[in-house]
């Protein structure tokens, strides 16, 4: 008999539900310790319309993902006669004012998935200001994941292996294109067998900036008995010019996906990547005085600030 029955009986309390549990689960989000450096995203391109839509909703992906997290976004000069960058600020800009302003040195993420030729000259100018330049985004299975996404948008994959329905226009081999020469084609060999597991058809990688690269994989698909080859970018948008994406599917003549532009998991890749970035960091160098609380919450993963 429910106590909620008997007089005089005092109130049943509610009690929390257990957290759900299993793969469908939300992993908890870890505490940004207060103080840490901000996130600045190394963008590989001048700003412009196209990488800017891009690079806004990855940022804002970011902070959904991560509340509390301060952004920004560093672009390459551009090259236009005035020297206007469309009003945003390049990465060598916002490195001088954070140290202009005193502030811990931004954490750099480069958006780039692999290898690419900017990534020397960012290293070099980031160690200027002491700032940490974290690894590119791939490989990573939720690179592989957004690959998939795109091709089955474009009618070139089947979107789940366990819905055993026709595609009359699926790829039957796919020719992963990259851009930062022959170094991202071979980091993209892993993102290209975890892509392979997941459609169950050959996937080659191949470089959009090295002559004759693609033509090589499309033939190489062929001989293995591919009919209809697809070419799938591993790429996120603002590092590939698109004349070479648009070239290689007109030389190939093969069918193309888009780009991942601001798929979810890409900016959920950034925010991993920068909060595990994190714990190299001393926050007492920022000069914080708050050292006991943040240790603490930290829970003595971070120095305290």
């Amino acid at each position: 008999m429910s106590t909620a029955a008997i007089p005089g009986a005092p109130l049943p309390v509610r009690t929390p539900g257990s957290r759900a549990r299993g793969r469908h689960r939300r992993p908890e989000r870890p505490e940004i310790p207060a103080g840490s450096p901000a996130l600045l995203l190394a963008v590989p391109a001048a700003a412009g319309p196209e990488s800017r839509s891009v690079v806004e909703e990855l940022l804002s992906i970011v902070r959904s993902e991560q509340n509390g997290v301060r952004t920004a976004a560093g672009y390459l000069p551009s090259g236009d006669a005035d020297g206007g960058n469309h009003g945003e600020r390049t990465v060598a800009e916002l490195l001088a004012e954070a140290a202009e302003a005193g502030l811990p040195a931004p954490v750099v993420v480069p958006l780039v998935p692999g290898p690419h030729d900017f990534l020397p000259a960012l290293h070099e100018l980031a160690a200027e200001y002491g700032a940490p330049v974290t690894d590119a985004l791939g490989p990573h299975p939720l690179l592989a994941e957004g690959v998939h996404v795109r091709l089955s948008e474009a009618g070139l994959a089947r979107a789940d292996r366990a819905r055993l329905f026709a595609i009359a226009t699926a790829a039957d081999g796919v020719v992963l294109t990259t851009a930062g020469g022959k170094a991202a084609a071979d980091a993209a060999g892993i993102t290209g067998m975890l892509l392979a597991a997941r459609l169950a058809v050959p996937v080659v990688p191949a470089a959009l900036d090295v002559p004759g690269s693609v033509a090589d994989a499309v033939a190489h698909l062929k001989e293995m008995g591919a009919q209809n080859p697809a070419l799938a970018p591993l790429v996120i948008g603002p590092e590939a010019d698109a004349e070479l994406l648009a070239a290689a599917a007109e030389e190939s003549g093969c069918p193309s996906a888009a780009p991942l532009g601001a798929y979810q998991a890409v900016g959920q890749l950034v925010a991993s990547t920068y909060l595990a970035a994190l714990p190299a960091f001393d926050p007492a160098d920022a000069g914080e005085t708050d050292a006991e609380e943040s240790g603490s919450r930290a829970g003595g993963r971070h120095a305290a600030q």
